[in-house]
């Protein structure tokens, strides 16, 4: 929604003490700005502090939904809650860096946990959108951030040469495995993954 000149005079107009009301009445109701809020101007953690608790929330939580194999749709349910609670820690701290590299944890705590999961369509296909994502994401980065990313690049590259099943489905929608590679990322990688989609595939 874009707002009119007159709009804006008409909120410079109120008074401290009414803005104050009007702020708190809208952060009542948003809860992602009244948290982007806090940690851009009270916060005593920064972003590399509220990414490392993160990697651990993601590490415990994983760990827990693996309890729940024998219920993969349930157990899909759970790994979600998770992706959201990455894309809630983005938007309070707007950390892209942590975009990539949670999302990439993520995915790796999720092969390493589901390796005895017997019907995983749906999940392999999540994973397959969401390693797409983060290859596009990661094009999208300042390339110094590329060699602190290899590391978790190389064990997600590892699960998933190991695993055939979910190997093959990613051939067969088009994925290159080079691309799990920071470096062999191509620049137009956001227009292949568009294209895929409009054929048909990544679904």
């Amino acid at each position: 929604m874009e707002y009119s000149k007159e709009f804006k005079q008409a909120l410079s107009a109120f008074s401290p003490a009414e803005k104050d009301r009007l702020i708190f009445r809208l952060l009542k109701k948003d809860k992602i700005l009244s948290q982007k809020l806090y940690f851009e101007l009270i916060d005593p953690e920064n972003e590399d502090e509220k990414r490392a608790k993160m990697e651990i929330f993601i590490e415990a939580e994983v760990a827990a939904a693996a309890k729940h194999l024998r219920n993969p749709k349930y157990f899909l349910v759970l790994i979600r809650k998770i992706s959201a609670r990455i894309t809630e820690h983005v938007k309070i701290t707007s950390d892209k860096f942590g975009e990539v590299s949670l999302n990439i944890l993520l995915v790796n705590e999720v092969l390493n946990h589901s390796k005895n999961l017997s019907d995983t369509y749906k999940l392999y296909m999540y994973l397959l959108n969401k390693i797409f994502r983060i290859v596009v994401l990661t094009e999208k980065l300042h390339p110094d951030y590329f060699l602190e990313l290899k590391s978790g690049f190389e064990r997600l590259a590892d699960l998933i040469n190991s695993n055939h099943q979910l190997k093959k489905l990613f051939v067969e929608h088009g994925f290159n495995l080079a691309w799990l590679d920071p470096d062999h990322i191509p620049a137009e990688i956001s227009s292949i993954q568009k294209e895929l989609k409009n054929k048909g595939f990544l679904r």
